[in-house]
């Protein structure tokens, strides 16, 4: 466990997709950045509060009036870093599977040439 009291493997590819959006998207409101990702409201803030909890987002209002404030995400150094790992590792993963499925297509094409 960190320092944040969360299990370093509880970080999926939903979790990957939120880094991402926030990245990409910091002055988005919640309800715009879930749609992107075609999640409901309710799952993104979840996901989005996980991720806060560990510390790689961080969250800061503004008020562009008096009377409406509005939210900034950032994702942090360590938020930063974590996208890049998990980016990397799903990657990986992708490229596995892609060879597993090349290997299955040249099997089934082999079979057939029988």
């Amino acid at each position: 466990m960190n320092k944040k009291n969360v299990p370093e493997n509880n970080i999926n590819e939903d979790h990957l997709d939120v880094l991402r959006v926030v990245h990409n998207n910091p002055n988005s409101s919640q309800r715009d950045l879930a749609e992107s990702l075609g999640v409901s409201l309710g799952k993104f803030n979840y996901s989005l509060k996980a991720l806060t909890k560990r510390g790689l987002i961080k969250i800061q209002n503004f008020s562009k009036s008096k009377k409406k404030i509005n939210y900034i995400y950032v994702l942090t150094p360590e938020g930063i870093k974590q996208k890049i790992s998990l980016t990397l590792r799903f990657m990986k993963i992708k490229m596995k599977e892609f060879e597993e499925l090349k290997k299955e297509i040249k099997d089934v094409d082999s079979s057939q040439d029988k």
